[in-house]
């Protein structure tokens, strides 16, 4: 009788047990399958966040610019900062790695352009961006890719083949858009910060510019000029955000709220010396981008305490059209809003009149670009 139940509990605690581990089966099996929906849930989360475009600015019907409270974080992806001259931002397209090797630069012309402006860049190359013109001057176009095109069509099949005849063309593979326009100068300060590094002086400048480079050649030749920390062009001190939506040099107090921009140089065109291209790269990777691209570098060049420097003569970078004649134009370095056609004619005019002696009694009264 007594073995008996003894033998009865030992059947129920092998039967609770089974049960136990049934449960317990049971449990571990719930858990694998709810952790296996998460990753799921969450890989095709993070999927479709990296598939969905992070526009920083958008565009509404009437043309004027939105900006998403992403942009207001960062209009551009920052970078790591011990990567700055081991991994590019972006990718190259096409690219001029041995451009410094071939000489010894000593002014390096950056230019951004659009992909689709031929006209202007071979107006440029027979003009003011000519390399033979004085010793040492690299001339660089700086592109992105056109949402039209991308890496294929025509139109990068003829920007190719004008790359292999030219060798002056730098596309990397960002958006081209005027709003890209601080990217787009950034990337040529870290071409020259990898692919030439010992060039003495940069100057970036629209393609839309005349300059006076053979001028700007023998200024920069004098032993006053200094050759490290240097940055110049035309002061713009005392600007303030434009706070009209309308504009566009809109600046959101999100993105920018205080009430004054340091003193920045106009963007038309400015000079810095060789080491500034590494310098101000480096800063921008710790500050918020903005797409006011001259208003961005004079932040970086705030950080970095240094100040622009007045150029030797008020009249010698210009950011608007001055009124041309031969006495004039050689005596300045920038004019602004010149079509390729003016650019030819006058650049001509020039060349047959600079060494004809002339008294340079001007009128010129800079006329402000509306920042504020």
């Amino acid at each position: 009788m007594q073995c008996r139940r003894r033998h009865c509990y030992i059947r129920i605690a092998v039967l609770l047990a089974s049960l136990g581990c049934a449960v317990l089966i049971i449990f571990v099996q719930h858990v694998r399958q709810t952790r296996l929906k998460n990753n799921v849930l969450t890989e095709l989360t993070y999927k479709k966040a990296e598939a969905t475009p992070r526009s920083s600015i958008k565009f509404l019907t009437n043309g004027t610019l939105s900006f998403t409270q992403q942009a207001l974080r960062s209009l551009a992806r920052e970078e790591n900062v011990e990567s700055i001259l081991k991994v590019e931002p972006y990718k190259y397209i096409i690219n001029e790695p041995d451009k410094c090797r071939k000489k010894m630069a000593f002014l390096v012309l950056l230019i951004p352009v659009q992909p689709k402006n031929i006209e202007a860049r071979n107006a440029i190359r027979q003009t003011w961006g000519n390399e033979s013109l004085a010793k040492g001057i690299v001339r660089i176009f700086l592109m992105g890719v056109e949402n039209a095109t991308r890496n294929s069509g025509l139109q990068q099949y003829n920007l190719r083949a004008e790359s292999q005849t030219h060798r002056d063309i730098i596309q990397q593979d960002y958006v081209e858009s005027y709003y890209n326009l601080t990217i787009k100068t950034l990337m040529g300060m870290h071409w020259v910060s990898s692919f030439c590094p010992n060039t003495k002086y940069v100057m970036k400048v629209d393609s839309d510019m005349f300059v006076n480079t053979e001028y700007l050649h023998k200024k920069l030749l004098k032993t006053n000029i200094p050759r490290k920390m240097y940055f110049t062009g035309y002061l713009m001190r005392g600007y303030k955000p434009n706070r009209n939506r309308d504009s566009k040099w809109y600046m959101p107090p999100d993105l920018y709220p205080s009430e004054s921009y340091p003193t920045f140089c106009s963007g038309t065109g400015y000079v810095f010396s060789g080491d500034m291209a590494k310098r101000i790269y480096t800063t921008s990777l710790s500050i918020t981008r903005l797409h006011l691209e001259d208003v961005y570098v004079g932040l970086c060049l705030s950080k970095l305490n240094i100040e622009p420097t007045l150029p030797p003569n008020e009249f010698l970078f210009n950011h608007w059209k001055v009124v041309y004649s031969s006495c004039k134009y050689s005596q300045l370095i920038t004019s602004h809003q010149f079509q390729p056609s003016e650019l030819l004619k006058y650049w001509q005019d020039l060349q047959q009149n600079k060494h004809r002696a002339c008294n340079l009694a001007t009128d010129m009264f800079p006329r402000r670009h509306n920042y504020a």
